[in-house]
């Protein structure tokens, strides 16, 4: 079980990878691609994003460990998937998008 001080820095940690362009906009076309049911997998999610294939990497990573997605092996291809909490929080972050559009 984590300690309170331990436990802050984990939601800090968390935070800083969320409110960064990058890891906001994976999570929120995983949520726009998941509502017109077309497959995602990082090296395409890479180039929606304008982004390197390791940093997206590196952050879908992150992502899994805070429970937010979830990785399907079909073949050679992990496809990507939001979990329910992953949704919760890419929904949250769109309509965020939105206001500040």
């Amino acid at each position: 079980m984590c300690g309170g001080g331990q436990l802050m820095t984990k939601i800090k940690e968390i935070f800083k990878v969320f409110f960064r362009n990058k890891p906001t906009l994976i999570l929120i076309r995983l949520l726009d691609s998941e509502s017109s049911n077309k497959e995602v997998y990082a090296s395409k999610l890479a180039k929606s994003v304008d982004c390197t294939y390791s940093h997206v990497v590196k952050v879908l990573k992150e992502m899994e460990k805070s429970k937010l997605i979830s990785f399907d092996k079909q073949g050679r291809l992990k496809i990507l998937t939001l979990t329910p909490k992953g949704r919760n929080v890419a929904k949250h972050m769109k309509k965020i998008e939105m206001l500040l559009k």
